[in-house]
């Protein structure tokens, strides 16, 4: 398969499609940013002006999107992937959206000989950039199998998951850890620098410890320089969030910590602040105590 499509060229996506371009790969992509199409393609990818366009010239369409809603739209609607799809086409949605969700989609292109794989990634945009994305995936062990290389190409753990669904449930997994090890850095350290300890001295003498940890060593140091530029947005975990909560309480699961940390990132965007990195958690617990956690 090295006629790719790609659909959704935003801080994940255009990096991912660019590293596809890099290990030889044929792409095709759209998305409503024309400054993003024209950046990917003058690193050598052809552009479409639609879903339907890009699924016509490909062999596997990879979808990377916000959310549910926009992912069948993609797929399912007007111009969509699935009216420019010939049978056997292979649909691989990277995005994060609810499990639910990519059951029902992957049901509907069943139906006209395409077959799916949900692949949501974790990493952020640094991950994206040098291809080392942490891939969870759902579907046929057959599929798998033979999107295994090309998914390989844009990360560096590619791990089958389960049935359709269950990359995006292996997800969601891990966006309650990521968001609850935020919360709780950003805790520490606003405590600590208030009781009159530097954060960055607290940062080094626990990173080698229990307490240390991959998002540890990602947010602590855009907490300690005030760097709240998105890699991930606080409006996106929300959605991750939400589609965690959801599927909680469709399967009989209560999330009381995911809550809390959920009503700390609605604070967050009431107060102006959903675009930034969800590093910016900590910008919640300084409001409340009165002081900045950064490095002296």
């Amino acid at each position: 398969m090295k006629k790719v499509g790609f659909i959704g060229l935003g801080i994940m996506g255009k990096p991912m499609a660019k590293n596809l371009l890099k290990a030889g790969y044929e792409l095709v992509v759209y998305d409503i940013n024309q400054e993003a199409v024209k950046e990917v393609v003058a690193a050598g990818a052809k552009s479409a002006p639609t879903s339907k366009d890009v699924a016509a010239q490909s062999e596997v369409v990879i979808t990377m999107l916000p959310n549910s809603p926009h992912v069948k739209a993609a797929v399912l609607g007007e111009n969509g992937v699935l009216e420019g799809a010939k049978p056997g086409l292979v649909l691989v949605d990277m995005s994060s959206i609810a499990p639910l969700a990519s059951q029902e989609i992957a049901a509907a292109v069943a139906k006209k000989g395409v077959e799916m794989l949900d692949a949501p990634v974790s990493g952020g945009e640094p991950k994206a950039i040098d291809g080392s994305l942490s891939i969870m995936v759902g579907g046929t062990k057959e599929l798998f199998d033979r999107c295994t290389e090309l998914l390989s190409k844009m990360g560096k753990s590619v791990v089958l998951c389960g049935d359709i669904g269950a990359g995006y449930t292996t997800k969601l997994a891990n966006q309650i850890i990521v968001a609850l090890n935020i919360a709780a850095v950003s805790e520490a350290f606003v405590l600590a620098t208030k009781a009159g300890v530097n954060p960055e001295l607290v940062f080094n003498a626990i990173r080698g410890g229990l307490a240390g940890s991959t998002v540890m060593e990602a947010k602590a140091p855009m907490i300690m320089a005030g760097n709240f530029k998105p890699g991930f947005k606080i409006d996106l975990h929300i959605k991750d969030l939400a589609n965690a909560i959801e599927t909680g309480h469709d399967v009989g699961v209560p999330l009381p910590l995911t809550a809390s940390v959920m009503e700390i990132l609605q604070a967050l965007k009431v107060d102006g602040k959903g675009q930034n990195d969800h590093s910016g958690i900590a910008l919640y617990y300084e409001k409340l105590a009165k002081v900045e956690a950064r490095k002296k």
